[in-house]
């Protein structure tokens, strides 16, 4: 345990003098705050703040820092970066997943998301990262990899009855009707196309469908942004930050509706959503974020197959103890 500390604190100071030497500003910002950035496909931890004399108010563990950097830079802070704990309920538990988990994000004013992956192998090569992890990054489309590994053009499958096609053809059921075209191609996704990402270098995936709602800006069918995948593993994303206040607006919205959907079908916790965060956002300006996963990244560094043994106290561990003790 001591010797992942120790690896632990020597990156870190690595990334500081990174970014530091870069101008970047380092921040901390709030892991509790009583409004969320809506996204469905995520689950918060809620809790409650109670005072004897003070109304009791709702409050959340957040899954990024997001939320409050990117005020930060509407208020003119600049380029700045973070080393922040993060929390998602209903995750997995298990070799590379844990409910809290490490995240470095960054976010470069006057930056897209191709000076973003330049950035991202500087880092890597000033943390020195083993040979499976070394840039130059590999550059794959969604859409190349789509044609490669699932047999089709995502070009030509815009709507949902020639996905649907494609997914019949690749032995997929569609699950429920009407199931959305996002829906769809994610199945096809993680069934035939992640699992066979090429391992033997860093892969850059970019160019998404513009179907999966997020806040990146668009670019014709696809959204200006990717994925880093590295040792099997998906490391970190990026995003072109959408900045369109009626774009962002309508986001919040979608997944606000689509939160309320899924607590119907499982439960869940609603947090509450602040709507003057899409005006705030609409002025940053050009921005590029990332959010890179430490925890992976560190298990990656020092060859390790799990979580555990990186992170010094896994909620993955405490859990599955827990039960056995019952």
């Amino acid at each position: 345990m001591r010797e992942a500390a120790l690896f632990r604190s020597k990156t870190y100071k690595t990334i500081r003098s990174f970014f530091d030497e870069r101008n970047y500003l380092e921040v901390d910002t709030p892991i509790l705050s009583s409004t969320i950035i809506p996204e469905s496909t995520i689950e918060n931890f809620g809790t409650e703040f109670r005072n004897p004399f003070l109304p009791s108010q709702e409050l959340y563990l957040l899954p990024s820092p997001e939320l409050y950097m990117k005020q930060l830079i509407s208020e003119g802070f600049g380029s700045i970066y973070q080393i922040s704990h993060c929390f998602r309920n209903s995750e997995q538990l298990g070799r590379i997943h844990n409910i809290e988990f490490s995240m470095l994000e960054y976010y470069s004013v006057g930056f897209d998301e191709n000076d973003s992956i330049t950035l991202t192998e500087e880092l890597f090569d000033a943390l020195e990262v083993p040979e499976l992890l070394q840039p130059p990054f590999r550059r794959m489309s969604v859409a190349e990899a789509t044609k490669i590994y699932a047999g089709f053009d995502l070009e030509k499958t815009q709507n949902q009855s020639l996905l649907k096609e494609e997914a019949l053809r690749l032995g997929l059921n569609v699950l429920r009707e009407p199931e959305s075209w996002e829906e769809t191609f994610n199945r096809i996704f993680l069934t035939f196309v992640e699992p066979n990402l090429p391992q033997d270098a860093p892969l850059i995936l970019y160019d998404y469908p513009k179907q999966i709602e997020c806040l990146a800006k668009p670019n014709g069918p696809f959204r200006r942004g990717w994925e880093l995948y590295g040792m099997g593993m998906e490391l970190a994303n990026c995003y072109y930050e959408e900045t369109d206040e009626a774009t962002i607006g309508e986001y919040y919205r979608s997944e606000y509706a689509r939160l309320i959907q899924n607590r119907e079908v499982s439960g869940g916790i609603i947090a509450d959503v602040d709507p003057s965060l899409a005006k705030t956002f609409a002025t940053m300006g050009n921005v590029s974020g990332v959010a890179l996963g430490l925890d992976r990244l560190l298990m990656g560094m020092m060859g390790r197959s799990s979580l555990e043994g990186v992170i010094l106290f896994p909620l993955s561990a405490m859990i599955t103890a827990g039960t056995r003790n019952l």
